[in-house]
């Protein structure tokens, strides 16, 4: 029977980062299995940067949501959208701070914090094709 050994603090950070990120999607209804592998391929990038970092690790689920927040605008359009700004063009929230804890989405428009990474609502979250 194989050890057990303990999950390290830069697994759990990986980890939690990919948690936090596909709650997000899910939210948004925009979890399908390619944009599942866009957060898959983030924790792997980001998994050298943290082993590079360890001390990086509590940016990590920030970096991730920012990873798939630009792969998304690519292929798909622009995500998460603004669930506070009623009018004009539909816009995506931003990620704060950009290399920081405690990553929320932000809208820069009305200056308001949205969420924080992980926790975004079944209001917030289609995608616009750009």
């Amino acid at each position: 029977m194989g050890s057990m050994d303990p999950v390290s603090p830069l697994e759990q950070a990986l980890h939690a980062a990919r948690a936090l990120v596909l709650a997000d999607l899910v939210a948004g209804e925009v979890a399908e299995a390619d944009v599942i592998s866009l957060v898959e391929d983030s924790v792997a990038e980001r998994r050298w940067w943290v082993e590079q970092w360890p001390d990086g690790a509590a940016y990590v689920a920030g970096l991730v949501a920012q990873d798939v927040q630009d792969a998304l605008l690519d292929r798909y359009g622009r995500w998460p959208l603004c669930p506070v700004c009623g009018t004009g063009d539909p816009h995506a929230l931003d990620v704060e701070p950009e290399l920081g804890p405690d990553p929320h989405w932000v809208c820069h428009k009305a200056g308001v914090r949205v969420a924080a990474v992980g926790s975004l609502g079944p209001a917030t979250g289609g995608m616009t094709s750009s």
